[in-house]
């Protein structure tokens, strides 16, 4: 059976009719013959996902992004193409991360091997979005930026206050102001080497001091071991003995124990001792008054005159009160 011309060229037509509508699809990342699973997943934003983006199950590539599209509440819904035949449950998430620190961004789907019922073709998995390291940066760098801004600002005030502070009698103030500084600093740099020079003069002085100070040291370190040497415990005990017993004679004394304690408690002893002595003070100006009749030398044996009392005045009657 020949074919004529005519039928040849309309197959011919048809054929690259076909290769082409599928070299354009697989040139963006369908395939026309694919039979893998299509899931979908809603997400808020897909910035930086392309077609044909790699979808990972583990680590391993399983699939790759079909197309995306909005819907009527303003997502995105992503087709992805499941190649591989690994298990995939309904409770799955597919996580929406960075790929590259240049901010490409992939689907990793987070598998839920527990759950025994397994997605199929036209199925939606739970979407979940990790922010990249560039996308993490952004976020972190533009309070940063917007805090370097407000403090340029704030600089820029600054500046302009201070030139405005800063007039031509200002600026000659200061310039004065460093000149007089530099004068202190010549004449601090002067003393400190007329210092330096007294201490170079004084060495052997100073020195002489030191050893004196150390010998000094060494004889009160001597001096401290001779006092630890000695038995200050007994002489404590010693001291506190003795102090007991003036602790007791002091409460005898108290409780008018001893002639001591009588004399100071017993007031007939203190009114007797009283009387006593004025006694004694009138015989002893008795005797100084009337000697004669205490002390009789007779060289002729005259008889003995009799006694006369004193006579008592007026001072012995203030003496006797």
């Amino acid at each position: 059976m020949k074919l004529s011309r005519e039928i040849k060229t309309a197959i011919l037509v048809i054929l690259s009719l076909v290769l082409f509508v599928w070299g354009y699809n697989f040139l963006k990342g369908k395939n026309l013959f694919d039979t893998s699973k299509k899931l979908y997943a809603v997400y808020d934003s897909v910035e930086g996902l392309e077609s044909s983006s790699p979808v990972k199950l583990k680590g391993v590539t399983v699939g790759r992004v079909n197309s995306y599209e909005f819907l009527e509440n303003r997502k995105v819904v992503v087709e992805i193409s499941i190649t591989s035949n690994y298990p995939i449950s309904k409770s799955s998430v597919a996580e929406l991360v960075g790929s590259s620190p240049l901010g490409g961004k992939e689907i990793v789907i987070i598998p839920n091997d527990e759950d025994p019922q397994l997605a199929e073709s036209g199925d939606y998995l739970k979407a979940s979005s990790k922010l990249g390291l560039t996308d993490a940066l952004a976020e972190q760098i533009v309070p940063v930026k917007d805090k370097v801004e407000k403090l340029l600002d704030n600089a820029n005030v600054l500046f302009a206050n201070v030139n405005e502070v800063l007039d031509e009698k200002t600026k000659i103030n200061l310039q004065n102001s460093i000149a007089e500084l530099n004068k202190t600093m010549a004449e601090f740099s002067k003393t400190s080497k007329n210092l330096n020079l007294l201490l170079a003069d004084n060495k052997t002085k100073i020195d002489n001091s030191l050893t004196n100070l150390d010998k000094t040291t060494s004889n009160f370190a001597k001096l401290s071991d001779s006092l630890s040497q000695t038995n200050i415990q007994e002489t404590v005990a010693s001291l506190q003995k003795t102090l007991a017993n003036v602790d007791k004679l002091m409460a005898d004394i108290q409780q008018g124990k001893g002639t001591m304690g009588k004399l100071m408690k017993d007031e007939e002893m203190y009114t007797n001792f009283t009387n006593a002595s004025k006694e004694l003070e009138l015989l002893l100006q008795d005797v100084r008054l009337h000697p004669t009749r205490y002390v009789n030398v007779s060289v002729f044996g005259k008889k003995n005159k009799p006694y006369v009392a004193p006579e008592v005045n007026e001072k012995n009657e203030q003496i006797n009160n």
